[in-house]
């Protein structure tokens, strides 16, 4: 669970939570393990995104291009490892959640524009 703390325009981070599903927390932190590397994108990964709409694959490509440059950052401040990655994995969960909401605001408007 990625904690937040919100008033007027601030908006202060917060650290990971052990509340939420563990199996999820898990497959995050896995995840953010690949940010170590430049952001590319394989033939692999092209051919998962054909038939994504261009605002979903716009969103993961900003993820992984500031993802992979602040894993760089934090990495030559000294930072330790494990802390490089958990905050990878929740800066990911809230990439994760833009994108859900993307989807669920066009299957919405879908739903709406067919009664």
């Amino acid at each position: 669970m990625p904690s937040e703390q919100s008033s007027g325009g601030k908006r202060h981070l917060e650290a990971i939570t052990k509340a939420g599903n563990g199996r999820a927390r898990r497959l995050l932190v896995e995840g953010a393990h690949s940010y170590r590397y430049p952001a590319n994108v394989s033939t692999e990964l092209q051919l998962r995104q054909e038939g994504l709409p261009k605002d979903i694959v716009d969103i993961a490509w900003k993820a992984q291009l500031r993802l992979c440059k602040r894993y760089q950052r934090m990495s030559k401040k000294g930072k330790h490892y494990n802390l490089i990655i958990t905050a990878i994995a929740r800066e990911m969960a809230a990439y994760i959640w833009a994108i859900a909401k993307e989807v669920l605001s066009k299957v919405s408007s879908a739903y709406s524009s067919n009664k």
